[in-house]
């Protein structure tokens, strides 16, 4: 095995195992985006005369088979190999001698382990998409079934004025739909190619950056070759600044499903598949897959900032803390998974239970319908307002579910804008479906072309 900074001379082992930590092992994930990357960089060499067509198809031919050797578990990272990178090469310079040994040219693991991650994120940042998607689809039945069953709203953790299932259903749709735009964003900026930046100054061959872009799909060249190495950091802070706004929600949503089951309230049954039980008190069934939802919000948030005290006030350029940034990115995409998909799995199960709801819109939360009755006879508001204050005890309860239909402004209870959003979430659905299978089939020409 040969290091790729290799000079003749043996690194301290202590000092091996401090630099590569669990580096060779988060890079497992890493093969396949390593090996696309490296056909589309041998295409770019072959074109300028680096390498020969038969040695281009030997090189294309072995980093194929690697894909399919780690798809088997048996292409395995060693530590002693650092990274995928190393591993690959190596792979590549056993079986293929000098013609592996021409890979490298033209590019550093900077410029490689970026594109790495990129081609991982946007993998990724589509899987999280589509689930996000499933999940407002979720919400949007939800809502749709549950729309006229009214509930109490909220303000100051005290009973406020009447609201509905639908309605609060919908808020953590809407809200989550936001934080779509949020992802696309995201999704944008990582949508940049950084091959051919090599060490962050560029190659004296002739390389062809766009092209390298365009076999892989990317939207654009990122141009400065400097900025390259500076965005690294950066855009994965991006994504898990995304992530961490679609958590929030999650956290914020586990948290009303939470205090609302609980006998106190009775508004919805979390069913028990979802909870487990407490080891000494046997009657206890407990919203613990909510609990881990809202704790796994605040550390994805601690991913970001971990990322963000990472690339503060760095040097220009590239420096060994990026490696750092890897991490926090990964597991941040599969917690923020993890958790979508459980909560569509919630959402699609839990139980309402309309008499308690009723049950809960006890009179005084009429009273801001009450003053606006005045208001409607003519009365000024601020002098309904004392009336009605004056008066809360002796409020009679209205028909709450009646109460709920009448109020038809657009986002009312009456009015919840149902089908704008199912509209929006197809037309969502229908770019994701364009983008997905624009990187798929650009994936799939490089494998294909001769």
């Amino acid at each position: 095995m040969t290091k790729l900074w290799d000079k003749g001379y043996k690194l301290n082992k202590e000092a091996e195992e401090f630099t590569v930590g669990e580096d060779y092992l988060l890079d497992q994930k890493l093969v396949k985006a390593d090996c696309v990357g490296s056909i589309a960089h041998a295409t770019i060499l072959n074109k300028i005369g680096i390498l020969k067509n038969d040695e281009f198809n030997k090189l294309k031919k072995e980093l194929k088979n690697i894909i399919e050797l780690e798809k088997k578990g048996k292409f395995v990272i060693k530590q002693e190999q650092e990274d995928v990178h190393t591993a690959i090469e190596n792979h590549l310079t056993n079986k293929l001698g000098d013609v592996g040994k021409k890979i490298h040219t033209c590019r550093s693991r900077n410029d490689q382990v970026i594109a790495d991650t990129r081609l991982y994120a946007k993998e990724k940042l589509i899987e999280i998409e589509e689930a996000l998607l499933k999940l407002c689809e979720t919400l949007l039945s939800f809502a749709e079934k549950n729309k006229n069953i009214p509930m109490p709203g909220y303000t100051h953790t005290q009973r406020a004025m009447p609201s509905s299932v639908g309605l609060l259903a919908g808020a953590f749709l809407e809200s989550l739909l936001d934080d779509l735009i949020l992802l696309k964003t995201a999704y944008k900026l990582n949508n940049q190619c950084p091959l051919g930046s090599a060490a962050g100054y560029g190659a004296s061959l002739p390389i062809d950056r766009q092209l390298v872009s365009d076999l892989l799909g990317f939207e654009k060249v990122q141009n400065n070759v400097i900025y390259v190495q500076n965005s690294r950091g950066k855009i994965e802070s991006i994504i898990l600044s995304a992530l961490t706004q679609i958590m929030l929600d999650l956290s914020k949503l586990a948290t009303n499903l939470i205090l609302f089951s609980t006998v106190e309230f009775g508004y919805f049954s979390i069913p028990k598949e979802f909870c487990s039980g407490s080891s000494i008190m046997p009657q206890k069934v407990n919203p613990c897959v909510l609990e881990l939802v809202r704790a796994k919000a605040s550390i994805v948030e601690g991913y970001m900032l971990q990322i963000n005290g990472i690339i503060n006030n760095l040097l220009a350029g590239y420096n060994r803390d990026l490696q750092l940034t890897k991490e926090p990115l990964m597991k941040g995409i599969d917690l923020t998974l993890d958790s979508i998909n459980i909560m569509g799995l919630i959402i699609s199960k839990l139980k309402v239970n309309k008499e308690k709801c009723i049950e809960g819109c006890s009179p005084e939360i009429f009273a801001t319908d009450y003053a606006l009755d005045l208001v409607r006879n003519g009365t000024p508001f601020r002098d309904a307002y004392k009336v009605i204050a004056k008066n809360v005890g002796k409020l009679k309860k209205i028909d709450p579910v009646k109460n709920i239909k009448n109020k038809k402004h657009l986002g009312a209870t009456g009015n919840l804008g149902l089908g704008k959003i199912n509209k929006e979430i197809s037309k969502e659905k229908t770019e994701l479906v364009k983008e997905k299978n624009k990187f798929d089939e650009k994936i799939k020409e490089l494998f294909a072309k001769p």
